[in-house]
């Protein structure tokens, strides 16, 4: 362990550089190993490095790296020829060497690299433990320090500078405003011009200085597909394209884990094994290619392969027997459609479970953490022709300029990059398609919904801070987004203004809330929640989908079990609706016990299948309510699951005592338990 701080931390970087061109060197000596420039960068890393444990007296990392310098330095003297297996030993004596420098770093032992320095075995190894260049899948990947060009400090300082001097000549003419308020205005007024100038360029600056290359993310891969497809006895060559492109930081960090998911899959299910691919008429090793391309403010990172592509009659056949969605639905759908419902949660057409694809987590997974990254997601696929998957996202992060939507007297944001067109509409311009509310664009029809029911206001509170004008005689405001291929038409009472913004995470335990990716302060001191786009979308074809279910009558809603919700917290109300609807069912949420035994009367013909309630409530209690439901006859099979923050057994006893089937702490809560529980007793 390193003990000196800054020592530490000059090495974490300066080992990490090592590391990394050892590990390219390495790979590029297996395709060509008669190039001895090669062969002498990666002696020489290897011997820097050990140069650089020597003197920190790190003797472990010291012997690793004389090991594979004398491996590499063997072949350089031509006594030992650059064979794959002697390759294999080098590749093998690299993981040791990672190792011993992340325990150094760290201060955690790790576990020794397996003796066995057999071709098969290494790879295996590598593939099993090491991951892509060192980092293992789900370990955290994050950029601790940036390298600053001297020119854009000075840039900085120089800005900060003309701050400290606009600042001090306006305290010298406030302290003067009294005796000349005639000379005050001008000055004030031309010391505020100077100030936004110098505030927005160092702003620029500073943004500048998180953007770093994609080929510190890129970097990762080409290791990682040499060692799944060793490991999964395929051919596999990697293409990297536009590493060169700047990117925010945190899109680096955050997007290492579903760019890894997506090159498994094309690995796993997506590249055919050698013989197969021949029998096809393709070349033995299959291609998988990452690329990246700048489209204006955007950049679309790219993974495609060319292996079998999408099953669709498979992916048909799974949304049928899941549930997802009835067969005359399937049968509607346009490939692009059912496509993307391999990114809906859980879904995969994998008939079996392996290391390399996860343990049944799906798409789903990629789709969050994009959309997280204010992006979207878009696949496309030919049967025999492989699978692209494109992901497209901000280069920045640090601020989001929006578009601001008034809706019942508060304001909304939209990202401006999703936001395809703005219009004003009259009630008579909506029209019926297909049972749902749409407007014409440029001659197409877009649907439409109004913000307000997507987000599911109550009228009342709604109301009470001021009513909706509706459609009055100015008509509402239709802004159109744009997500892939796909539009939708939001409704609101009015456009304020575009406004740049710094968004704020929800954070905990707001995590993911459906429709809102994060909130803003506004210039007027207000908080704003920015919607997601992509949610947006999606709550708007299932309202769509929830109106063609009626006008086909009950027979859909019979299949789609009903469960009344009570809780009072408006978030956890939303994310249990939603993680219920995800699994499912029919969902009809209430604030309270109150609430809930008026849904239980006015339920009509056809009965809720089971109550998820939480204890602590107002008006009537979840204990109260359990109580009232068993005391009635109607109701008295009912089931009834409790998910409450009493997680003590003391509280256990009670609910159980009050006749609730079920009873699931919220501190421990998983939400694959709550669907588990629920298809036991529904």
């Amino acid at each position: 362990m390193i003990e000196d701080p800054e020592l530490r931390r000059l090495f974490e970087a300066e080992s990490a550089e090592h590391l990394a061109r050892l590990d390219d060197g390495l790979l590029r000596l297996e395709k060509t190993p008669a190039d001895p420039p090669l062969l002498e960068d990666v002696f020489r890393e290897s011997h820097s490095l050990k140069g650089a444990a020597r003197m920190l007296g790190l003797a472990g990392i010291e012997a690793a790296a004389h090991g594979l310098e004398s491996l590499l330095n063997a072949a350089r003297k031509g006594e030992a020829p650059l064979t794959p297996e002697a390759i294999a030993r080098m590749n093998a004596a690299l993981v040791e060497l990672r190792r011993r420098v992340r325990e150094a770093l760290t201060d955690l032992p790790t576990p020794p690299a397996p003796a066995a320095i057999g071709a098969a075995a290494t790879v295996a190894t590598l593939a099993g433990k090491v991951g892509a260049g060192g980092t293992a899948a789900g370990e955290p990947f994050r950029i601790e320090t940036v390298r600053v060009e001297t020119r854009k400090l000075d840039d900085l300082l120089t800005q900060v500078g003309e701050l400290a001097v606009i600042q001090g000549r306006m305290r010298h003419r406030r302290a003067l405003m009294e005796d000349l308020p005639a000379q005050w205005a001008g000055p004030e007024r031309e010391d505020g011009a100077r100030m936004e100038f110098t505030v927005n360029r160092l702003k620029d600056l500073v943004l500048a200085l998180r953007l770093l290359p994609l080929s510190i993310l890129f970097a990762l891969f080409p290791r990682m597909v040499r060692d799944l497809a060793g490991a999964r006895d395929k051919e596999a060559e990697l293409v990297l394209e536009g590493g060169d492109i700047t990117v925010d930081k945190r899109i680096l960090e955050e997007m290492k884990d579903p760019l890894m998911h997506l090159v498994r899959n094309a690995i796993d299910h997506g590249i055919e094994p050698p013989a197969e691919r021949e029998r096809l008429g393709k070349p033995r090793a299959g291609r998988v290619r990452l690329s990246a391309v700048r489209k204006n403010n955007s950049v679309l990172l790219e993974v495609r392969d060319d292996g079998r592509g999408l099953d669709l009659e498979a992916i048909r056949q799974m949304a049928k027997k899941r549930g997802l969605l009835d067969e005359a639905t399937l049968a509607a759908m346009t490939p692009a459609q059912l496509q993307q419902l391999i990114l809906l949660p859980g879904f995969s057409t994998s008939t079996f479970v392996t290391e390399l694809s996860g343990r049944g987590v799906g798409l789903d997974v990629v789709r969050v953490n994009v959309e997280r990254m204010k992006g979207d997601i878009r696949l496309e696929s030919a049967a025999g022709h492989g699978l692209t998957v494109q992901l497209r996202l901000p280069l920045s992060l640090a601020t989001t300029r929006l578009l601001l939507a008034s809706v019942g007297g508060r304001l909304y944001g939209l990202p401006i990059e999703s936001v395809h067109a703005s219009l004003r509409v009259r009630e008579a311009d909506v029209f019926t398609l297909e049972g749902r509310p749409a407007v014409l664009l440029d001659g197409q029809p877009v649907i439409a919904a109004r913000i307000k029911d997507l987000l599911e206001l109550p009228a009342a509170k709604e109301a009470a801070i001021a009513p909706s004008r509706g459609w009055g005689e100015g008509g509402m405001a239709c802004i159109v987004l744009q997500i892939g291929d796909d539009r939708l038409g939001l409704l609101a009472d009015d456009l304020v203004a575009e406004e740049e913004v710094v968004g704020r995470p929800l954070g905990a335990p707001l995590r993911r809330v459906r429709n809102v990716s994060a909130l803003a302060t506004l210039g007027s001191g207000e908080i704003c929640a920015v919607l997601n786009p992509a949610d947006l979308l999606r709550s708007a074809h299932k309202t769509g989908a929830e109106v063609r279910s009626a006008e086909l009558g009950a027979r859909k809603e019979a299949a789609r079990p009903a469960i009344l919700l009570v809780e009072d917290s408006a978030l956890i109300r939303a994310m249990e609706k939603r993680i219920l609807e995800d699994g499912g069912y029919e969902v009809v949420a209430t604030v309270d016990g109150m609430d809930a035994l008026d849904a239980l009367e006015t339920r009509g013909s056809r009965p809720f299948a089971a109550v998820v309630s939480d204890i602590l409530m107002p008006n009537m209690d979840g204990l109260a309510l359990t109580a009232r439901i068993r005391a009635d006859p109607r109701h008295k099979d009912l089931p009834v699951i409790l998910v409450t923050t009493l997680a003590s057994d003391e509280d256990k006893r009670r609910g159980l005592e009050a006749g609730a089937n079920a009873y699931l702490p919220k501190p421990s809560f998983d939400q694959r338990v709550l669907l588990e529980t629920l298809k036991r007793l529904v």
